[in-house]
């Protein structure tokens, strides 16, 4: 790489990605803030709905990056299909400013949900582009884009939080889509610090079928990923049809695989992955309590007066990505200096012990609600249970994708990492059922809303039925996440010995 195009001893491309992916994921952190409150308070959806719905969404925006890279990889090139993704982008955080009409609503998710397919997974490709095999600055410049990220998230969840919550559902999803506009100017603007990166792979995209380009072809594909999205987001129980349906393909295809294609150290290794995808998506599953569940429960059960300001709940979703700016580094640190000892867990135990911290964050809430007195929880329950998920977070997420590289054949790598972000998204939809448990008894639901109505009192209120329905669903998940954990550290010596020495 050409040192003279460098800029603090990176390519200069580094920093327009980088502010492209902060400002990407500024706009959907923005949004995911206030979309669970917008959906009970604007819309008027009954938590269950509204929990299905946003799981519908986020388990959609898990999925949809693997067709986008599809496209990118076969026709578009990463370039192409960033641009793509974030003019979609744009549209679908513009589109959530119109308040009036559910049917705009429902397409501008669909068009957030393509956008990032697109988006997403081909602009940390062009970040790899960047780095010739074997730079050394190739590590430090993913750290450097990750950290896009993180600001990206705490920034958008008290911006956006703020002013959808206290000034204007519209200006909240308008701050969003800002966001992602000044992203695109910025990688538009770019383009020159990118000149021959992540270009389509070959002249395939020139190439005309029915008169139409490649490149056409995959544009119109976009648009029917929108015209998808938009029924499968109305429809929100045909998602989960479908991920149990491909789930059961997944297994079934891995296992056979496993058994049949490989060489016994393979196959050991190749079961290893497997379990570990399992347990992430318990994780994940859980941890997608901070949008869903736990933003209402924030905003309805939690007192959120600090120095006599109540804080618009959305805005404590910036607890994560500030808990991992601070905590991030000592992690890093803290493995560095286990490894020189020869302390370092193993990764079945990392992720034992994020899967064991996220159950202590559910317990610990709860005992807080149970402690506290009244209806009303104190914040620091809360801020704790944002810390302690983080932590599990930080033990869980960077070894993931790590592991699945490290462990899988590398024929059948693609189809193990698309294993991994499915366990995500099926996680996600999980975390909608699970979510979906806390709105309490339904008879005892229709009852408090007649007693609110007659009461002249606002349909938000929180009530002992809602309180004790948090504290069971998140006594259970607690107990069931310690339990998990506890049972993958106790077959971690099976695991490590599946592993064959592979860290």
């Amino acid at each position: 790489m050409n040192t003279s195009s460098d800029f603090l001893g990176h390519p200069k491309g580094l920093f327009v990605c980088f502010a492209t992916e902060m400002w990407e994921r500024f706009s959907y952190y923005g949004m995911r803030a206030l979309l669970i409150l917008y959906l009970t308070k604007h819309w008027e959806f009954t938590d269950a709905t509204s929990y299905l719905i946003y799981g519908a969404y986020t388990s959609l925006v898990y999925i949809m990056p693997v067709f986008g890279g599809m496209l990118a990889d076969q026709i578009l090139g990463s370039k192409k299909a960033v641009t793509y993704g974030a003019i979609l982008l744009v549209f679908g955080h513009l589109g959530m400013t119109v308040e009036s009409n559910e049917q705009i609503f429902y397409l501008s998710l669909a068009l957030i949900v393509s956008g990032v397919g697109f988006l997403k997974p081909n602009i940390s490709t062009m970040v790899g582009a960047l780095y010739e095999e074997g730079d050394p600055r190739r590590d430090s410049g993913f750290t450097i884009f990750y950290m896009g990220i993180n600001i990206g998230a705490f920034t958008a969840t008290l911006l956006c939080g703020y002013l959808g919550e206290e000034i204007g559902w519209a200006y909240g999803f308008g701050a969003a889509g800002i966001g992602m506009l000044l992203g695109l100017f910025i990688f538009l603007w770019g383009q020159k610090y990118l000149e021959g990166l992540a270009e389509p792979p070959s002249n395939k995209y020139m190439t005309k079928v029915n008169g139409i380009s490649f490149e056409n072809w995959a544009y119109i594909s976009g648009v029917v990923m929108v015209l998808v999205t938009w029924f499968l987001v109305q429809n929100s129980q045909l998602v989960g049809q479908l991920l149990g349906g491909f789930g059961v393909i997944f297994i079934g295809a891995w296992l056979l695989y496993a058994l049949l294609k490989c060489a016994p150290e393979e196959r050991d290794r190749l079961i290893v992955v497997g379990i570990l995808i399992l347990f992430s998506l318990i994780f994940w599953a859980l941890f997608e309590q901070a949008g869903s569940s736990l933003n209402i429960l924030t905003d309805r059960g939690v007192d959120r007066v600090i120095f006599g300001w109540e804080v618009p709940a959305s805005m404590f979703q910036s607890l994560n990505a500030g808990f991992i700016f601070t905590i991030a580094p000592l992690f890093a640190l803290l493995w560095i200096a286990l490894a020189k000892r020869n302390m370092e867990p193993s990764t079945p135990i990392k992720f034992s012990i994020g899967i064991v911290l996220v159950g202590l964050g559910f317990l610990a809430l709860v005992y807080g609600m149970n402690s506290s007195e009244g209806l009303q929880t104190g914040v620091i329950w809360i801020v704790l249970i944002y810390l302690l998920h983080t932590l599990g977070e930080l033990c869980l997420s960077p070894v993931g994708l790590s592991s699945v590289t490290k462990l899988s054949p590398q024929r059948i790598v693609g189809f193990m990492m698309g294993m991994w972000f499915f366990a995500s998204a099926a996680g996600n939809y999980v975390a909608s059922l699970i979510a979906k448990g806390t709105a309490g008894d339904p008879v005892l639901k229709i009852a408090e809303r007649i007693y609110f109505q007659v009461m002249n009192l606002p349909e938000d209120t929180f009530t002992v039925n809602q309180k004790n329905g948090f504290m069971d669903v998140y006594t259970d998940v607690g107990l069931i996440a310690i339990g998990c954990g506890i049972f993958l550290a106790i077959i971690t010596p099976l695991l490590r010995k599946l592993m064959h020495g592979a860290s």
